[in-house]
């Protein structure tokens, strides 16, 4: 896989207009651009009908979490909008996951989310899970494999281990990505791109460290090269 196929730009940004505006000055450094609950909730389907009719792959990250038929009804929806990739949940439970990988069909690739990045071990607990981060992600990407999900979202810190234990033929998509320098943000478990190719991950989400730089296509091609160097003596298969 190309370096660039595997870089994902989060548009976390209020309005279609700066989102659009960022996707421009990216251009071809990023095979896929994410639209989540920000900017879907201020514009609605249209911003990512735009991408799709500019040739953009759109990962579409809503982090479905409903009842089954529901769930299947809105991956019908975005299956229809043109979207790549979509998030579920993955604690939604298997009923859900086998749901919404039916609704999908051969359109969009259902990535079930395991736990969130800005979690750590006491917040797991705050909320009434046993066990440790590790722990419970291992937990959700099993569930999500045997669900037929063909994919996971994970932090980098996580994914060694469940490439280790899952083997190949699913993919890993890791938020949580720091190039060296940057700051964490409200991301508890973060990795550079380098760190988390090697652990296994198929695909990168990088948002603020790209986006918020003030030459992003500059930002989006030193994480590529990155990702490339990192591609040639992976420690792990992805």
């Amino acid at each position: 896989m190309d370096a660039r196929d595997r870089l994902i730009v989060a548009l976390d940004v209020p309005n279609a207009v700066e989102a659009c505006k960022l996707a421009g000055q990216i251009g071809e450094a990023a095979g896929t651009f994410k639209v989540g609950k920000q900017l879907f909730t201020a514009e609605g389907p249209q911003v990512v009908r735009d991408l799709v009719a500019s040739c953009r792959k759109v990962f579409l990250d809503l982090k479905f979490h409903d009842i089954p038929n529901t769930v299947a009804g809105a991956v019908a929806a975005a299956a229809q909008l043109g979207v790549s990739m979509l998030t579920v949940h993955a604690s939604g439970g298997s009923r859900m996951l086998k749901a919404a990988v039916e609704a999908a069909g051969s359109g969009p690739m259902v990535l079930a989310v395991t736990v969130l990045t800005s979690l750590n071990d006491a917040d797991m607990a705050e909320i009434g899970i046993s066990g440790r981060v590790g722990e419970q992600a291992l937990r959700m990407a099993a569930l999500a494999r045997s669900c037929g999900c063909p994919g996971i979202v994970v932090s980098p810190n996580e994914a060694a281990e469940i490439r280790r234990e899952l083997g190949t033929g699913f993919a890993i998509v890791t938020p949580g990505i720091r190039p060296a320098g940057s700051q964490a943000g409200d991301q508890a478990r973060v990795a550079t791109p380098a760190d988390a190719i090697r652990a296994g991950a198929t695909y990168l989400v990088v948002g603020r460290p790209i986006t918020g730089d003030k030459d992003p296509a500059a930002a989006a091609r030193a994480v590529l090269a990155e990702i490339d160097e990192a591609c040639r003596q992976p420690a792990s298969a992805s």
